[in-house]
């Protein structure tokens, strides 16, 4: 098969595009032939050497683990009732410590695997999983988000935060999110309630009181996030673990989460988008040959929604 393999860390020229064996599905895996596949930050984290310490990757490597596509082939022993079966179209996060979907296949196991949202096509599907379900699990499995709660969420334009403010709607919140001043018009549309532009004014002036703050992008904005939270709030960082001692010091909590694979909770996310109250935004669209434009963009940390690559030129 063809996929997008590195050889050792590095930039986006280490992406190389090349021949690799197709992998054979063990008991309780499937063979996955992709179609679409999203990219993450973790993806350019990873290829640069970030997550060596946590994920001991073996070269070379397949990046990518948020995929699109139709089950090919079923692994060996008996069939579980309700289970896969070849031709079913599919959307999963495979585990992130084994190889991607920057390929023609990929093998995945049958739990982190769900049948992908009858309303969207392979490229919008790919879209979803690693991003709704990093989103899914901070805000309701984390922090246990209430309805009435009030949610602050920076970023609310990228990838996770679009879906985060979605699904924090959804749930009956009252949301606050950051985004510069061309994305404005999206927080709208999200149906925040109180859009932050982060170039005009200090999110910490507009909101406040806050019972959640998701934060997607760490460092200084991390810091100046425990200023707004409210006795028993909860600070949720996807980045960088947030201060232990600091929480504890101001009455809060504090916690780092990664998201994992879950095919249960991808089913319900399905649900939601064949409902129309979950919808992912696309940035662009490339084919797989032009992976390293999209690590470039996905780096810039100024992408609007998603970025999906192609890799079957069909779109259904």
């Amino acid at each position: 098969m063809k996929a997008i393999r590195i050889h050792k860390y590095g930039g986006p020229e280490v992406l190389q595009y090349e021949d690799a064996p197709r992998p054979e599905p063990q008991a309780g895996e499937v063979l996955v032939r992709v179609k679409a596949a999203g990219v993450n930050p973790i993806d350019w984290k990873v290829r640069e050497g970030h997550m060596k310490d946590f994920w001991p990757h073996k070269f070379p490597l397949i990046l990518g683990w948020d995929l699109s596509g139709v089950v090919e082939e079923v692994g060996p022993g008996p069939a579980a009732a309700g289970r896969f079966k070849i031709g079913d179209e599919v959307y999963s996060i495979p585990d992130p410590t084994r190889d991607g979907a920057y390929a023609d296949y990929i093998v995945v196991r049958e739990s982190e695997l769900a049948l992908k949202p009858n309303s969207l096509h392979h490229i919008r599907a790919a879209a979803v999983p690693l991003a709704a379900l990093t989103a899914w699990q901070s805000l309701f499995d984390t922090a246990q988000l209430q309805p009435g709660q009030r949610v602050l969420i920076h970023a609310g334009s990228g990838g996770v935060g679009h879906l985060a403010v979605q699904l924090a709607k959804w749930k009956g919140a009252y949301v606050f999110a950051t985004a510069s001043t061309k994305n404005q018009d999206l927080l709208r549309k999200l149906g925040v309630d109180g859009p932050i532009d982060y170039t005009q004014q200090r999110f910490e002036d507009a909101a406040r009181n806050i019972d959640i703050v998701l934060d997607t992008i760490g460092g200084e904005t991390q810091e100046r996030s425990w200023s707004v939270l409210k006795k028993g709030g909860n600070l949720v960082s996807l980045v960088q673990p947030p201060s232990e001692e600091k929480a504890k010091e101001l009455g809060v909590r504090a916690a780092f989460v990664a998201g994992h694979p879950s095919g249960p909770q991808l089913a319900e996310i399905a649900k939601m988008i064949d409902s129309g109250k979950l919808a992912p935004v696309i940035d662009r669209i490339l084919p797989l040959s032009e992976v390293r434009r999209a690590h470039e963009l996905s780096q810039s940390g100024h992408v609007r929604g998603k970025i999906v690559l192609r890799v079957k030129d069909q779109t259904s």
